[in-house]
């Protein structure tokens, strides 16, 4: 217990799935954590923690208003007076084949997964530099969500796996541009495979259903079950702590071995 006692930390997209778990793991090793989402069920979230014995509160966010972003730091720079984790996960899934998609459509998953993580680290490094600056030694730490769709591609899933690459290349440059002003710091990728999240209802082309994750992992995941979003919490956890202090610029795959190979 107490990995990540007394840092502050931003979660976005914490109102289900992986954002979910990963406020509720961090406030549990001792953060106060902020949480952000569109859905206002975040506030339950916030209220859960809050009721364990954490420290937690909601706060309604696109993360594609650039204004709403500036705002939600200048509250915790005014409420938490620091910022020491930020978990950008708030993300969405546009499916379909690329003849078929709309520029719309395009531009709403780039918006969200792109957009929405750069608008993060735009507004969030200088209080995070302010921070590791007040405390040396103490470094910050900026958590990608991005997937192993960011890893390769996918048929009905180019919007998705474009989006998902970018934030991977994009958290390398965060990580080289970060190490080289000696801010204190660091920038890493997670990559989950297939995950019991929400998401999954908004991929399955044509179809109303979700995909069946437990018959999709029995053929396609190598240790033969699906991930749940504390398998993935639990490296944020690692990640956003002072254990990965020599960790920049890294990718981590959480997939179950589904990258690896075949069985």
């Amino acid at each position: 217990m107490g990995r990540v006692a007394g840092k502050v930390a931003l979660v976005t997209g914490a109102a289900s799935g992986i954002g979910r778990a990963c406020a509720e793991v961090l406030a549990r090793e001792g953060a106060s954590v902020v949480l952000t989402d569109v859905q206002g069920s975040g506030e339950d979230v916030a209220a859960g923690i809050v009721k364990a014995g954490g420290k937690a509160r909601f706060v309604g966010h696109d993360v594609t208003s650039e204004s709403e972003w500036k705002s939600i730091v200048a509250g915790i720079e005014k409420a938490e007076g620091r910022l020491d984790v930020l978990v950008n996960n708030a993300g969405i899934a546009v499916a379909g084949l690329i003849h078929e998609l709309s520029l719309d459509e395009w531009r709403r998953q780039m918006a969200v997964n792109v957009d929405g993580v750069f608008l993060g680290v735009k507004s969030s490094l200088p209080l995070m530099r302010q921070t590791s600056k007040a405390e040396v030694g103490k470094a910050g730490s900026i958590v990608n969500i991005s997937s192993i769709a960011g890893l390769r591609g996918a048929a009905n899933l180019s919007a998705y796996c474009t989006s998902k690459g970018a934030v991977r290349l994009f958290t390398k440059s965060v990580a080289i541009e970060c190490a080289a002003m000696q801010d204190g710091i660091r920038c890493n990728s997670v990559h989950p495979g297939l995950i019991e999240t929400p998401i999954w209802g908004q991929v399955v082309p044509g179809s109303n259903e979700p995909m069946d994750l437990d018959a999709a992992a029995a053929m396609r995941v190598p240790v033969r079950r699906k991930g749940w979003p504390e398998d993935i919490a639990k490296v944020v956890l690692f990640l956003a702590s002072d254990d990965s202090g020599y960790m920049t610029g890294e990718e981590v795959v959480v997939d179950g071995g589904m990258t690896v190979g075949s069985v």
